[in-house]
């Protein structure tokens, strides 16, 4: 009797305890369990996503319903499996994943699916018909910057090629569909081509190989998964001008944004080589909402709703003619179709611009920025 005492006056206690949080135990229980599960986060680009994906999970629509937690497998499919594996043993109901390969994982996650887990992989495919897929046509990404940048050349050229993550289908897609495209062209010519890894970084240390045997006047246009704006700080720090950029196909980094706006423009922050300097560019981007966009797509799957097996996003395209500059970084602006923010507001060149969608209004500036959901 006193056994049974006790049990009950600790069961007490423990409410007792849980209340005084201000959450009962059964709305604990309630939240679904879902992990995040990231493989290489070596570059700005998956930061950002990754602050998305948490702001998603804040948001007062979803914080009382999801139990996030997170973990990084690093480009090691192996390792990303094996943590695949943990997450469906310790109780996951999705997992939201950025597959380093599109094949690798396929196993582990049809495991997951016969458990009834859901898996979301955004930006990122994966191949197994179980998994939900989010994310841009990456053929399209790789032949529209490619077609771009012919064209601008006229047909023939030099050109240096740098690209992504090799093995990811991000950069097996955009890498194919842009050389079928130069393909076509007898007069362009890849000189140089290495992997960049999506890093402004890796895309410095990549090109400073390459110009080790070239000079930047035997090159007449560059195609970069990642690294515009690094290219074009290179050039200007090697004493091109402004007006002699060369024309560079890539990402949607903030700084190559700037970078785009006509030489002279007053922009508040803006500083050599974070400044306008009217550089040739077309800029593209996987935005990296689509993590964002997974985990509430998940949360809907869970509690039965329809959702597609496969979501493409738009492709978000900029142009020196299409290149709007916004003023204080606000949903409306974006909504407006602003593309670019100020140095004043966003330091980090290397950051990612397209973060607006209507299917996300729960997330915007503070969520790429520091994973802080809009109110």
């Amino acid at each position: 009797m006193r056994i049974g005492l006790k049990i009950r006056r600790l069961a007490l206690l423990a409410g007792m305890a849980v209340c005084a949080l201000g959450v009962s135990a059964a709305e604990a229980a309630e939240k679904h369990k879902i992990f995040l599960s990231m493989s290489y986060i070596g570059n700005d680009w998956q930061a950002e996503a990754a602050n998305m994906v948490k702001a998603m999970a804040a948001h007062k629509s979803l914080a009382d319903k999801v139990d996030l937690q997170v973990q990084v497998a690093g480009p090691n499919a192996q390792r990303q499996i094996q943590q695949i594996n943990a997450m469906v043993q310790s109780g996951a109901e999705a997992i939201v994943v950025y597959p380093i390969s599109p094949t690798a994982l396929n196993q582990v996650v049809k495991n997951a699916c016969d458990k009834g887990v859901k898996v979301f992989a955004y930006d990122a495919e994966i191949t197994e018909p179980c998994a939900y897929n989010v994310h841009i046509d990456q053929l399209e990404a790789g032949r529209v910057t490619a077609e771009w940048l012919v064209k601008k050349l006229n047909g023939k050229g030099n050109i240096i090629a740098i690209t992504g993550v090799p093995g990811t289908s991000v950069d097996d897609q955009r890498t194919k569909a842009a050389k079928e495209v130069f393909a076509k062209y007898p007069d362009i010519k890849i000189v140089g081509e290495a992997v960049g890894m999506w890093s402004q970084a890796v895309a410095r240390t990549e090109l400073s190989k390459i110009l080790a045997t070239r000079n930047w006047n035997d090159i007449n246009g560059l195609w970069m998964q990642v690294g515009c704006f690094t290219a074009n700080s290179m050039q200007l720090e090697a004493g091109k001008k402004a007006s002699e950029l060369l024309p560079c196909a890539g990402e949607g980094s903030n700084g190559g944004r700037i970078q785009m706006l006509p030489e002279g423009t007053e922009v508040e922050g803006a500083a050599p080589p974070y400044a306008p300097a009217g550089a040739q560019r077309i800029s593209y981007a996987s935005p990296p909402y689509s993590g964002a966009l997974a985990l509430k797509l998940a949360v809907e799957a869970i509690e039965g709703k329809d959702v597609p097996k496969t979501t493409i996003l738009p492709l978000p395209v900029v142009t020196n003619e299409t290149i709007k500059l916004c003023d204080e970084g606000t949903w409306a602006e974006m909504k407006a179709g602003c593309n670019a923010f100020k140095p004043s507001l966003v330091s980090n060149p290397g950051w990612f611009a397209s973060i607006f969608s209507d299917q996300t209004p729960e997330v915007g500036l503070n969520a790429a920025l520091v994973g802080q959901p809009e109110n």
